[in-house]
């Protein structure tokens, strides 16, 4: 069953100048699936994964969420930024549940912490956690409103490498358990081998899908295993020919 239906045949940031930022892409994500994006620094990755959230409508196509257009930002696609962007003012509990117009549900806001391993933080401010903890509340507020796509934009790349491996195993086993979609966009080929069913590469000048691989391996995958590391060098080359 498809999720989400992408389809971007152009997007400008400066009004009618001559090369797009992005152009002729398409591709669909199916109920459940994980999608990953890598690609050359200015390629129009996070560009991307803005349009695909509704926060950015200037584009010519459309994206389909459940076979209806999507027009703004939706209650079912959850967003994860590079840093975990949380309300200096509120508790823990209070960034995962700040939801606007839509009341506060403190007893799910409090399971979902438990889930992201920050069972007792609930009163903390975000000033007294650390950098991956403030990562998991952001990822946790991000399922809030039950989504059924996460997006996530470099989640981890301020993350040093064991708390990198540690919420790369923690986002995969909670996209399985919501049932969600995952689409993420990371600089990190390994990354997406390891938490992708599919990886799309995306050229520059303009944006636009060189390659898509499916990534043959069952879940958990073995960092550092012949087949992950044969599957990033497949990938690396293909980023290699696509800036020379």
């Amino acid at each position: 069953m498809t999720l989400i239906d992408v389809q971007v045949r152009r997007k400008h940031f400066v009004a009618r100048s001559r090369e797009p930022v992005l152009a002729d892409i398409a591709f669909q994500l199916a109920a459940g699936e994980l999608v990953g994006l890598v690609g050359a620094s200015g390629c129009g990755k996070s560009t991307l994964l803005r349009i695909v959230a509704g926060l950015d409508p200037d584009y010519d196509g459309q994206v389909l969420l459940n076979g209806r257009r999507q027009r703004g930002p939706s209650r079912d696609i959850g967003v994860v930024f590079q840093e975990p962007r949380l309300f200096p003012w509120l508790t823990v509990a209070e960034n995962v549940a700040f939801d606007l117009g839509q009341g506060r549900d403190e007893a799910w806001a409090n399971t979902l912490l438990a889930e992201v391993g920050l069972k007792g933080l609930e009163n903390a401010l975000p000033k007294q956690l650390s950098g991956g903890q403030a990562q998991r509340v952001a990822i946790a507020r991000a399922l809030y409103t039950r989504p059924r796509l996460l997006l996530l934009d470099e989640p981890f790349s301020a993350l040093d490498a064991f708390t990198r491996m540690k919420l790369q195993d923690l986002v995969l086993s909670l996209a399985q358990a919501h049932q969600a979609g995952l689409l993420l966009v990371t600089h990190d080929v390994e990354e997406a081998v390891l938490l992708s069913d599919r990886v799309f590469v995306l050229g520059a000048a303009p944006g636009r899908v060189l390659r898509e691989l499916t990534v043959p391996l069952r879940h958990p995958r073995q960092r550092g295993s012949a087949a992950v590391a044969d599957l990033r060098a497949d990938l690396l080359r293909t980023l290699e020919s696509a800036v020379v």
